[in-house]
């Protein structure tokens, strides 16, 4: 059979889009020196080793008071009155408040829908009531029980396809006509879709279903609020991915203005999404103003897990069609994402997911529909990969049941289907350096792949292994960064952006893009830490953007300081500035005359002390949003996208299932990712594997389970995360380097798209070994068994 998208259309069918690849971009500019693409040693890895990092609770402060949370008992109830008479009584209690304490202000990303403590009534289980601030936590949590608070318990609803039915009990008021727990809509139609189901001579549906995943960061969120008695001005400790979103968040909450809030980042235990739209930093904060006095508040992991955020659950009804020639013609899709009690940032995340729901294919037809729904659950949020792991895994998972049907290899069925430089994405944006299909070429080869798909070689007795594959797209760099870069008298730099490095090394590779620009050693860069009285603007650590969208302001700062420089030394060299070039050790030489150099030393002098004065650059900058063809896709509830640079992958997984316990293990995987230029090598790799971890307890063990309203599993010991045991040595990162873009020197992101595809992959390769079809994840023993049986999952 022919795979190739460019033979001519079966009569009747109309071809699919394959444009010239004539918009290659430019190539991106070369480093100075070695820096850049050395897998250099982090800043902070001795420090973290050797138990000296700190950590928000690690800090003391004099007088310092401890806070508490009361959760609510009830999914959904109206609140009929408070008494937290007794708590303020209580001997070592400095500050009690309820919402009837705080301005009556709802906070959100998108939708302003949540109260820092529940006003009126309580949508989840576990949803803060009260607070409480006193001298040691065994008193502050021995008065959050002497606070008493009256229910009428309401009805609640937890499923999401329920919740959008017109008698579903409102979870919140109703807005612009939409079913009443709808937060979001989004509609996205391409080409026909409904004429082409009767042309189609594969067509596969299905229903698939993901968790909700907690972000399990090792530090739970944490914050310290000190209050200025005399200027009433907050000055905020805490473990963020963004100090200028907590900034803006609790000034508005407290209704403040942000001159009256600042806010540093101590070192960050993790973060994956769930600490960009907390709510433990402004409520410290009130219990910090109300006590007159600094507070701490310090989740622990249960509090962490039933107040915080989680990834959004999602149903998935997909639907595709193919030609018996292996085109991929027409994708139909309903997404129904859980976004809890609150909108958070599942608006958002709903854009993404139905962004990505077409595939990184040249699909031509298209139906995409999103509901993002509120239930009484806890609040859906940004979490690596943001809407793209969901729709991945049913994407995934259904192409490779086409390519079952068609009698072909699953990784020929992608490549041939594969978008390509100079295609469009569902939108019409331009995909500018295409590099999926030279992804699952190159995971094809090094995971063997043809051996072991055709293995016959026997296992251990009830024991099955296959292999299986997926092709992942994602997006880098959103939003917008700056920074500021500063020649000092000796030569050295130091650079500040208010970028926080949440644990993945962002520093390291921040400092490599400053040392590569300027053609300087790692030891002569010096990074400031992120706040917001001293640094640049930067939206936050997520979306897969730092290193791309910081590293690119960074860049750009340090060509404004060149040109600085190149004037200086064009007077000190007598040279035009235009014959000038920068060589390693902070020099600046005339292009061939090798013996003419200055340094950067005597030319910041020059300019501190003679002529020009300090020598500071700064730059910003923000991916332009992309504003969606209308004419060629309909759009309901999504003009624009935050666009990103398109990034590819391909990830294999191999895996053993024991057919008695459907049990199901890794045994060796393979994650190919263009990074466009590997900055510092093993921190990708580092990236790469760890996300593939995090996807493996998204495909096998992790999923927050609850039952009458109430989350079953909110601890370490209830909600499963991979173990040492679970995670084979045998996770390969396979890096591929093809320079383009707008990120530094061609870079491209890779922490989210690490995770991606993998749950497909090995739900592909339990397939591949048994034949059982696994629609719902995680994939536990239970449901494989039910696979293998192919009876209903009735979880």
């Amino acid at each position: 059979m022919s795979l190739d998208p460019k033979t001519s259309a079966e009569p009747g069918v109309e071809s699919s889009e394959h444009p010239a690849a004539a918009s290659r971009p430019r190539p991106p500019p070369e480093p100075v020196g070695d820096v850049v693409g050395r897998s250099a040693v982090r800043p902070d890895a001795r420090e973290k080793v050797t138990g000296r990092a700190i950590y928000t609770d690690d800090l003391q402060l004099p007088g310092m008071l401890q806070g508490a949370l009361l959760g609510s008992p009830h999914a959904h109830a109206r609140i009929l009155s408070y008494d937290a008479s007794r708590a303020r009584a209580l001997p070592g209690v400095r500050a009690v408040l309820t919402a009837e304490d705080l301005p009556p202000i709802d906070i959100g990303p998108v939708v302003k829908d949540q109260p820092l403590l529940a006003r009126g009534k309580v949508r989840y289980a576990g949803e803060p009531v009260a607070a409480v601030a006193a001298v040691d936590l065994a008193t502050a949590r021995r008065a959050l029980e002497l606070i008493d608070i009256r229910y009428e318990v309401l009805p609640d609803v937890l499923d999401v396809e329920a919740a959008l039915r017109p008698d579903a009990p409102p979870i919140h008021a109703p807005r612009d006509g939409r079913p009443p727990n709808a937060a979001a809509h989004i509609r996205l139609v391409e080409g026909d879709p409904d004429r082409m189901w009767s042309r189609c001579d594969v067509v596969i549906e299905d229903i698939y279903e993901t968790p909700a995943q907690q972000h399990i960061y090792l530090e739970p969120c944490s914050t310290v609020a000190d209050v200025d008695l005399d200027s009433g001005r907050l000055t905020l400790h805490t473990s963020t991915q963004s100090v200028f979103r907590v900034q803006a968040i609790t000034a508005e909450a407290l209704a403040l203005p942000m001159t009256k809030v600042r806010v540093l980042a101590p070192r960050v235990g993790g973060a994956f999404g769930g600490k960009t739209e907390s709510t433990n930093q402004p409520i410290t904060a009130a219990l910090a103003r109300a006590a007159r006095a600094p507070v701490k508040l310090t989740f622990s992991r249960t509090d962490d897990m039933t107040m915080m955020r989680s990834r959004h659950g999602a149903r998935i009804h997909l639907r595709t069609g193919a030609s018996k020639d292996g085109r991929i013609l027409v994708r139909q899709a309903r997404i129904y994402l859980d976004t809890g009690a609150y909108a958070d940032d599942g608006p958002f995340v709903a854009a993404v997911a139905s962004y990505f729901a077409r595939g990184p294919y040249r699909i031509p037809h298209v139906d995409i529909e999103c509901w993002c729904v509120y239930t009484n659950k806890l609040r859906g949020s940004a979490f690596r990969g943001f809407g793209n792991p969901q729709i991945h895994f049913a994407s995934e998972t259904q192409v490779d049941r086409i390519a079952d049907a068609l009698k072909v290899d699953p990784i020929e069925l992608r490549i041939s289907n594969a978008l390509e430089t100079g295609e469009r994405w569902l939108g019409g944006a331009p995909v500018e350096s295409g590099t999926l299909r030279a992804c699952l070429e190159r995971a094809r080869d090094v995971a063997q792949w043809a051996r072991r798909r055709q293995a016959t070689e026997p296992c251990a007795p009830g024991k099955r292994r296959g292999i299986g594959v997926s092709a992942v797209a994602h997006v880098s760099g959103l939003l917008g960064s700056s920074a500021t870069v500063r020649l000092n008298e000796d030569g050295t730099v130091g650079v500040n952006t208010g970028a926080v490095d949440i644990g993945q090394g962002s520093d390291i590779a921040l400092a490599q893009c400053a040392a590569g620009a300027l053609g300087l050693p790692l030891e002569h860069i010096q990074f400031s830490r992120p706040d917001t009285d001293t640094s640049p603007y930067d939206w936050a650590t997520g979306g897969t953007r730092t290193t791309f969208t910081v590293g690119r302001a960074i860049t750009q700062a340090c060509e404004q300081l060149r040109e600085q420089l190149f004037e200086q030394a064009a007077e000190v060299l007598q040279r035009p500035a235009r014959s000038l070039e920068l060589r390693p050790g902070g020099l600046v030489g005339v292009r061939g005359e090798p013996e003419l150099t200055v340094s950067f030393a005597a030319l910041a002098g020059r300019a501190l002390y003679v002529e020009g004065g300090p020598p500071i650059a700064s730059a910003r900058w923000m991916f332009p949003p992309f504003q969606l063809d209308t004419r060629r896709t309909q759009v309901e509830g999504l003009p624009t996208m935050a666009n990103g640079f398109f990034v590819f992958a391909a990830q294999v997984a191999e895996v053993e299932v024991d057919e008695v316990t459907g049990h199901v293990r890794l045994l060796e995987a393979w994650s190919v990712h263009d990074v466009g230029r590997a900055l510092n090598p093993a921190a990708a790799e580092g990236q790469v594997i760890g996300g593939f971890v995090q996807g493996l307890g998204f495909a096998l063990t992790e999923e927050l389970l609850w039952k009458d309203g109430q989350l079953l599993n909110p601890s370490m010991s209830g909600y499963k995360v991979p173990g040492v045991l679970d995670v084979p040595l045998a996770i390969h990162p396979i890096l591929l380097e093809h320079p383009a873009g707008p990120g530094p020197f061609g870079a491209k992101g890779v922490a989210e798209v690490s995770l991606v595809g993998v749950a497909p992959a090995v739900c592909n390769a339990i397939r591949h070994a048994t034949g059982a079809l696994v629609t719902r994840i995680p994939a536990t023993g239970e449901r494989v068994l039910r696979a293998l049986l192919a009876t209903p999952d009735t979880d």
